[in-house]
C-alpha cells in the first residue's frame, strides 16, 4: 500500500477559507481591478498596473532544473562575502563571479575561495557599472545581491533581465512603483526573484508555521514580529557599514526600514498571498531620540555623524489588516538599547507561541489548549521536537557548522540550490518578496498621513485567494552531485 502523507487541518480548511474568500467577493473584485487599473499613483498603493501584453504570472513557476548552481555575487561588504563562502559550501553550487565597487574586495573574497580549495571565481570592480559588466557571462545561473539598500532594485532589475535568477537582501526595494516593476520584469523575464529573508528559514519560524498549520493554535488570529536590534555602535562605526550607508537612510526619512525579519515569518504562517492578503496598513513613529543621545555620550565631536540630523523614529510600528480579518503588528527599532528580538509570536483561538521570552533552550514559550491550563507559560523545547521543519532535521548539523545567524543562512541557501537543482517552486516568490517590503513605502506614506492607514497592493494581481505552498515544503532531496 503506498505510504500516504497526513492532510494537515491548513489543507482540509483551506479550499473551503479561500472558496469563500471569493465568495464573498473578496478575491474577484480584487481581480477585476487589477485587470483594468492604470499604473499607481504614489497616493494609492492598491492600486495594480495592467500587465503588459504576453506578460504572465510567476506563480507556482519552478526554476528550470540545474546540474550546478553558478552563482554571481554583487556587494561583498561584511554580509556578501560571509554568505559567498556560504554558498561556495552548498553541494551542487559553484561562485563563478564575484563584484563590488571596491575591486580589493572582489580580489579578496576570490582569494578565500581559492584558499579554500574552490574554483577562483572572475573579479569584478572598481566601477559603478562593473556588476553590469559581471552581468554579461554566460556562466551565471543565480545572482546574489548584498549591495546597500539603495541598489537593490536596480541591480536587482539588470539581473532579471540578463537572463539569470536573483536572491536580494532585504529589501528587495524602497519605493512601490520598484516594487511593482520587479514584479513585472520577473514575469516578463520568466525568471524568479526572492528576498533572502533568512529569518523565514529560522527553527522556531519554521516550527511555528508548522504548528499553525497543524491547527495547533486554532483559527490565528493575529501575529507579532519585527526587527528590535541595538545597532548604535554599528551605525556609528567606521567600518562596518561603508560610508555610513545605513546611518545615513535615518536621516532621509520617517519609514520602517527593516521590519521583515519579523514580518516575513508571520505572514507565512496566516499564508499571506496563498489564501489571504495584507490590505491595510498604518503606521506610528516615536520621536528620533536614540541615535542623537548615542551621539552625544559616545561619539567625537570630530566625527562627520556631527553633520547629521536624525528624522526617523526610533520605534516605528505598522499595524497592518488583512483580506480575513486578521492583524499583524510589525515592528522596526535599531536606535534604542535593548537586547536583541524579532518578536516572532503567532495567536490564536487555541493558544499562542511567543519567541524571544521564555527561559528554555530554545527561547521559546508557548500556551495551547487543550494541552495547558492554569493560565501559565510552558517551555516551546517539546513542541521545537515535535514541530521541527523537515530541513532542520535534515541538514540542521550541517547548518550549524556552515551558516551564520544560527545556522539559517545556510539553510537558506543550501534550499535555494536545491530548488534550482531539482526544479522545483521557490518558497520564497517575488510575490511574497514585494509584500513583505511593502511596509518600507507604505509606512512612509501612512506616517505623512499622521498615521491614517493606506492600502497594501495586491502584488498577485487577485491569485492570493488560491491556497498553495510555501515554505510549509515537504521533505525533499538534494540531487546528487556527480
Amino acid at each position: 500500500m503506498p505510504d500516504i502523507p497526513a492532510v494537515s487541518r491548513r489543507l482540509l480548511l483551506g479550499g473551503t477559507l479561500a472558496t469563500g474568500a471569493v465568495a464573498a467577493g473578496l478575491g474577484s473584485a480584487t481581480g477585476a481591478a487589477a485587470a483594468t487599473s492604470e499604473a499607481p499613483s504614489p497616493a494609492d498603493g492598491a492600486a495594480a498596473p495592467s500587465r503588459r501584453s504576453g506578460q504572465k504570472s510567476m506563480i507556482n513557476v519552478p526554476f528550470e532544473p540545474h546540474r550546478t548552481v553558478r552563482v554571481g555575487v554583487i556587494g561583498l561588504g561584511n554580509r556578501g562575502s560571509g554568505m559567498t563562502t556560504g554558498w561556495s559550501v552548498v553541494p551542487g553550487a559553484l561562485v563563478t563571479a564575484v563584484c563590488d565597487i571596491r575591486a580589493d574586495r572582489a580580489k579578496r573574497s576570490a582569494d578565500g575561495l581559492a584558499a579554500a580549495g574552490k574554483p577562483r571565481p572572475a573579479e569584478y570592480g572598481g566601477s559603478e557599472d562593473a556588476y553590469a559588466k559581471m552581468l554579461r557571462r554566460d556562466d551565471i545561473d543565480l545572482v546574489y545581491i548584498a549591495t546597500p539598500w539603495e541598489f537593490h532594485y536596480e541591480q536587482g532589475r539588470a539581473a532579471l533581465l540578463s537572463g539569470k535568477h536573483v536572491v536580494v537582501e532585504l529589501p528587495i526595494a524602497t519605493e512601490l512603483h520598484e516594487l511593482w516593476d520587479l514584479v513585472d520584469t520577473s514575469e516578463r523575464t520568466r525568471r524568479n526573484l526572492m528576498l533572502s529573508e533568512n529569518c523565514s528559514y529560522g527553527r522556531n519560524e519554521l516550527a511555528m508555521l508548522k504548528m499553525a498549520h497543524e491547527g495547533l493554535f486554532g483559527e490565528v488570529t493575529n501575529g507579532h514580529g519585527g526587527y528590535l536590534h541595538d545597532l548604535r555602535e554599528l551605525l556609528f562605526s567606521d567600518t562596518y557599514y561603508t560610508d555610513a550607508w545605513r546611518r545615513r537612510w535615518h536621516t532621509r526619512s520617517t519609514a520602517s526600514f527593516y521590519a521583515m525579519h519579523g514580518l516575513a515569518p508571520v505572514a507565512a504562517a496566516m499564508d499571506i498571498n496563498r489564501g489571504d492578503r495584507m490590505t491595510t496598513l498604518k503606521a506610528t513613529a516615536t520621536a528620533p531620540k536614540g541615535l542623537a543621545d548615542y551621539r552625544e555620550r559616545f561619539v567625537p565631536k570630530s566625527h562627520p555623524s556631527w553633520r547629521e540630523t536624525y528624522i526617523n523614529g526610533d520605534l516605528v510600528s505598522c499595524a497592518i489588516e488583512t483580506a480575513r480579518g486578521r492583524t499583524i503588528r510589525a515592528e522596526h527599532d535599531v536606535s534604542s538599547p535593548r537586547p536583541y528580538s524579532r518578536i516572532n509570536s503567532l495567536a490564536g483561538s487555541r493558544g499562542i507561541f511567543e519567541d524571544y521570552a521564555g527561559t528554555s533552550a530554545t527561547g521559546g514559550r508557548i500556551y495551547v489548549e487543550p494541552d495547558h491550563s492554569g493560565h501559565s507559560w510552558r517551555d516551546f523545547d517539546t513542541y521545537l521536537k515535535e514541530f521541527d521543519h523537515w530541513l532542520w532535521k535534515k541538514i540542521g548539523d550541517d547548518a550549524a557548522s556552515n551558516g551564520g545567524h544560527g545556522g539559517m543562512d545556510y539553510v537558506l541557501q543550501w534550499r535555494t540550490v536545491q530548488l534550482m537543482r531539482a526544479g522545483l517552486v521557490p518558497d520564497i516568490d517575488v510575490y511574497d518578496s514585494a509584500s513583505w517590503c511593502a511596509p518600507v513605502p507604505l509606512s512612509v506614506m501612512s506616517l505623512k498621513k499622521k498615521g491614517r492607514p493606506v492600502d497594501v497592493p495586491d502584488f498577485t494581481r487577485g491569485s492570493w485567494v488560491n491556497l498553495r505552498s510555501g515554505l510549509d515544503s515537504r521533505s525533499t532531496d538534494m540531487p546528487p552531485v556527480s
